[in-house]
């Protein structure tokens, strides 16, 4: 079954991965990251899911555009309290975002880049940068694998992308992509874009933060 449909099955449980024990101090680190990344910025959020990050990133954003390609969530993300930030929840795919207009100043891409497989990377920054301005901030984290916590990676494809089987509260099971970068892997498809690519590691995740030069 597609992605699609695995992350509309999931959407009820979508948010329990972020209850493990053992990543609490780490998503404090980003919760606090992304509260404070974005002053006197538009924000275009990519694959919001249920809105869990949005809800941080609202601390400081001057406006928020937030996209997912399913309505099962995004009807989860409508109900949260963003305060007094100005949110519009818009359902579009991440490959063309036909249905946002922009340009933003900023974007927020959260636990996606892994799902996109290596054939498709450029494609996917392609069509970002060009809802962006020049100088907007871009910030993307998503999981390290880790031995003991992360879920198993089952297959590897002829191209290099890895796949987890994961199981849902009703005991459907599903193939999904999740890709793991090294910093290299990151930084090469956004380096036409951008000289200024930080990538951090944490203990469960990594962050990359770069200045879209619009050269």
């Amino acid at each position: 079954m597609s992605m699609t449909h695995y992350y509309a099955k999931r959407a009820a449980e979508y948010e329990a991965i972020y209850q493990k024990p053992e990543r609490q101090e780490n998503l404090k680190q980003l919760q606090a990251m992304i509260a404070g990344s974005f002053t006197g910025r538009d924000l275009l959020e990519i694959a919001c899911g249920t809105g869990y990050w949005t809800q941080f990133a609202c601390r400081s954003a001057c406006s928020i555009l937030a996209t997912d390609y399913n309505e099962e969530v995004l009807s989860i993300a409508r109900e949260k309290n963003y305060r007094n930030c100005p949110i519009t929840f818009v359902k579009s795919d991440a490959y063309a975002l036909e249905e946002v207009d922009g340009p933003f100043s900023a974007a927020l891409v959260g636990f996606w880049w892994s799902h996109v497989p290596k054939a498709k990377m450029d494609d996917f920054f392609q069509v970002l940068h060009r809802k962006l301005i020049k100088e907007a901030k871009v910030l993307m984290m998503d999981n390290r694998y880790v031995e003991g916590s992360s879920t198993p990676v089952t297959r590897i494809d002829e191209e290099g992308n890895t796949y987890q089987t994961r199981k849902l509260l009703d005991g459907s099971t599903f193939e999904v992509l999740k890709n793991f970068p090294s910093p290299g892997e990151f930084v090469q498809p956004v380096e036409p874009a951008s000289t200024r690519c930080k990538f951090m590691e944490l203990d469960y995740f990594w962050v990359a933060e770069y200045d879209f030069d619009s050269r």
